[in-house]
């Protein structure tokens, strides 16, 4: 008796779910399209919100900015839980390993006594800096239109709650396992005087009605931020014999170019809209003009801060960062008023 084994292929009756047939055809459909396009709920809502009875629960009119065909941007990292999660776990994995090699090694005990007080006075206490964003985030998660926008605002929400826990990380680490340095922080972003800007600054975003608004003031101020404390500080910091530094900073830069991946391609949604770009522009070149200037005074204050401790030249670093920010809008489709700082 013989047995023959045979390999039989039974066609699906249909690839994927309607929705995604009627919009991309019948085809096979990725994990991330089947699980962030066209799901955004539009009707059948059982009340409107007690404090804006104007709107509904989920209301393209939440912001100014808007795309015809909300699920014209999708997220170029293809980002859905999975994928999501399995990303971040390697970061923070990567994360742990760093600091257990710093502290296997005393190397935070081995900087410079200007290096020390930098990391202590000026980038600790940013830890509230991340967790501001996280508010941010959270807003853009709630009210944006359009699932694949509101889950890059979620999973973005999650990474600066995440960038505050490591730096958090690197001042108990510093202040020898006890959160001591994490009280003085706090203390510090309440009252330095070069940090007021950024608090105030934070402060006025977190109560602007337009949560998209927000989001873009958020990012020019991290366009700042990001390339002076964690590119051009590391720079200095591998020229200064600081390496523990380096060594840290190296992360949250290499988040931060995840990080611009997705909002970058939001702008392009927003500024090439068949029907809506002009009105976006308009709208992007007001928040950009109106906010932009004390985005750079929050950050120059900063800047100077940081040439109170160490010889970087931050304040001179972020004027080229200026520049390069009017440079990256312009790409983007995003007209400025605001003459660069000199």
């Amino acid at each position: 008796m013989q047995i023959e084994l045979r390999t039989q292929v039974i066609e699906p009756r249909r690839k994927t779910f309607q929705y995604l047939i009627d919009r991309y055809g019948d085809r096979p459909a990725s994990r991330y399209e089947e699980g962030s396009v066209d799901i955004q709920p539009r009707e059948h809502f059982h009340y409107r919100p007690l404090w804006a009875p104007d709107k509904e629960l989920y209301d393209e009119s939440w912001s100014a900015l808007r795309l015809t065909d909300p699920y014209s941007f999708t997220d170029p990292r293809q980002f859905y839980y999975a994928p999501y999660v399995t990303s971040r776990a390697a970061m923070h994995e990567a994360f742990g390993k760093t600091l257990e090699y710093l502290d296997n090694r005393d190397l935070f005990d081995r900087l410079s006594p200007e290096w020390h007080s930098l990391l202590v006075n000026v980038v600790l206490p940013l830890r509230h800096y991340e967790s501001g964003a996280q508010l941010i985030s959270v807003l853009g998660a709630r009210f944006a239109y359009g699932a694949t926008i509101g889950q890059c605002c979620s999973y973005a929400s999650f990474d600066r709650i995440g960038n505050a826990q490591l730096i958090s990380r690197v001042g108990i680490s510093v202040g020898g396992g006890s959160d001591g340095l994490l009280a003085d922080a706090k203390n510090a972003w309440i009252s330095s005087p070069a940090l007021q800007g950024l608090r105030r600054l934070f402060e006025e975003t977190l109560v602007d009605p337009d949560w998209a608004a927000e989001l873009v003031i958020l990012d020019l101020t991290d366009r700042l931020l990001y390339p002076l404390l964690y590119s051009h500080l590391d720079e200095a910091a591998l020229i200064g014999g600081a390496g523990a530094y380096s060594l840290v900073a190296q992360h949250l830069s290499g988040w931060f170019t995840d990080q611009r991946r997705w909002l970058d391609a939001l702008y392009k949604a927003w500024t090439t809209d068949p029907e809506l770009a002009e009105a976006n522009r308009a709208a992007l070149a007001g928040i950009v003009s109106s906010r932009l200037p004390q985005v750079i005074e929050a950050v120059s204050d900063l800047a100077a801060a940081i040439d109170g401790h160490v010889e970087a030249g931050a304040s001179a670093a972020l004027d080229g960062l200026v520049a390069t920010l009017h440079a990256q809008l312009a790409t983007l489709g995003i007209d400025t008023a605001t003459e660069v700082a000199s």
